[in-house]
């Protein structure tokens, strides 16, 4: 991804066909013009179906020999997901896309007729046109490890979704039928506990069981640390509960398959975690990424599918613009507006970063370090969201520099590195 305006517009030549296509999820629209904006043939109508795809390929192969071009770029708006099966096809043709920000497409489609009118005609123009001015960026697709590695990510989320479903069902099924006894447990999600769910006793069932019964059956799963004492309270709250009775049988039938929907997650993950650890050995600096305290493996995994192949960037800049952590104000005259991140990026990039932060002010001594100096400073002092923030830019720099090179992070050399930083800790130090 190449944010440089300059080189942007220095792509686009007197032999560059500019394509702008407008993304729909079953038709989409393109139109086509040169470097100076003169339309180029008549607008292409397609289907988002393979025969579609190659009516469009057609397309702009008649118009690169019939206006004697010899380079194409493809720009889209990114709509959705339904932007991406074109994008793949695009590459697999090694003809260069580009996407521009639907914002921009937004505000710029009155330049022309000073009319506010939208369509799929009118779009397709507008996004050919800000292609040709260098007002795109060159998104970055992930190929091999990386895409799957992705697709990992989205299906761990989705995962979570599912697990936290089946987890406030039980909390309910609990609350119903025996609502004594996550006084006796914590959490039903032990494996002691969910043993005597197991079990599809109701209170006034449990209460049938004797001592020897139910340790005997608890030693199955757990060897130790719960014995006598945990099952008489259990037994004890079973014997007080005000449970329903009233549809016993389906009751008992209702949490058997939630807890059967709940082991057939864990065993997801599992198998998840597996695949996951088996992908990240193949890339460069993980080993050395993980080495870091308050660094773990989803923290890695998600990082690498959010972004990618590092070597697609030339700077850490790119991935805190991609993350949409860089700074914006608003500045007029004498008028100094309030600095803030621009959120034009990766939300789950960002929501990724900023969760690692958190851990490591805790976890890792350099940053809880840094971040003590960031906002108890002197001069500048910053809140505590806002030096977060300067965490998540910090932590994106060391990634990109252990993935490029491979190297082993030291905390008091990170801290040695920045000349502000030495001055500060050797006062602490005495204080």
């Amino acid at each position: 991804m190449n944010y440089n305006q300059n080189h942007k517009i220095s792509q686009i030549t007197s032999e560059t066909l500019i394509v702008g296509v407008d993304i729909a999820k079953h038709n989409h629209v393109a139109r086509a013009q040169d470097f100076r904006g003169l339309e180029l043939g008549k607008t292409c109508f397609f289907e988002n179906t393979k025969a579609g795809f190659h009516s469009f390929l057609d397309w702009i192969t008649q118009l690169v020999k019939g206006c004697k071009l010899n380079q194409v770029i493809v720009g889209m708006e990114p709509t959705g997901h339904y932007w991406l099966n074109l994008a793949h096809l695009l590459k697999e043709n090694n003809i260069k896309f580009v996407s521009v920000n639907p914002l921009h497409v937004k505000r710029s489609k009155e330049l022309d007729d000073n009319s506010p009118t939208k369509n799929d005609v009118k779009d397709a123009k507008v996004i050919a046109q800000l292609v040709k001015d260098g007002r795109y960026a060159e998104p970055t697709i992930p190929r091999g490890i990386y895409a799957e590695l992705r697709v990992a990510k989205k299906l761990r989320d989705l995962l979570n979704v599912d697990l936290q479903v089946v987890q406030g069902q039980v909390h309910n099924w609990l609350d119903r039928y025996f609502p004594e006894f996550l006084t006796v447990f914590k959490s039903w999600e032990g494996k002691a506990a969910i043993h005597f769910l197991k079990l599809e006793a109701l209170p006034y069932e449990l209460v049938k069981y004797t001592d020897e019964e139910l340790l005997l059956s608890l030693r199955q799963v757990v060897k130790r640390s719960i014995g006598l004492k945990k099952i008489r309270a259990l037994k004890e709250a079973a014997n007080r509960s005000i449970g329903i009775r009233q549809g016993a049988a389906m009751a008992k039938l209702e949490l058997r398959a939630l807890l059967e929907k709940y082991d057939f997650i864990q065993m997801k993950f599992e198998e998840l975690d597996y695949q996951l650890d088996q992908l990240l050995d193949h890339i460069p600096g993980v080993t050395q990424m993980l080495e870091v305290s308050g660094i773990g493996r989803d923290t890695v995994a998600g990082f690498f599918a959010e972004v990618g192949d590092l070597r697609d960037y030339q700077h850490p800049r790119q991935i805190v613009k991609l993350a949409g952590l860089s700074l914006k104000e608003n500045t007029s005259g004498k008028h100094k507006g309030q600095t803030k991140i621009t959120k034009r990026g990766r939300k789950k990039l960002r929501a990724l970063l900023f969760r690692a932060a958190m851990i490591l002010v805790a976890k890792n001594k350099a940053f809880k370090a840094l971040h003590l100096y960031y906002t108890t400073r002197a001069q500048n002092p910053l809140k505590k969201m806002q030096s977060l923030i300067a965490l998540c830019n910090k932590l994106i720099r060391i990634l990109f520099s252990i993935g490029k090179k491979q190297f082993t992070f030291q905390e008091d050399k990170m801290l040695k590195d920045i000349p502000h930083m030495a001055t500060f800790v050797a006062h602490e130090t005495v204080a």
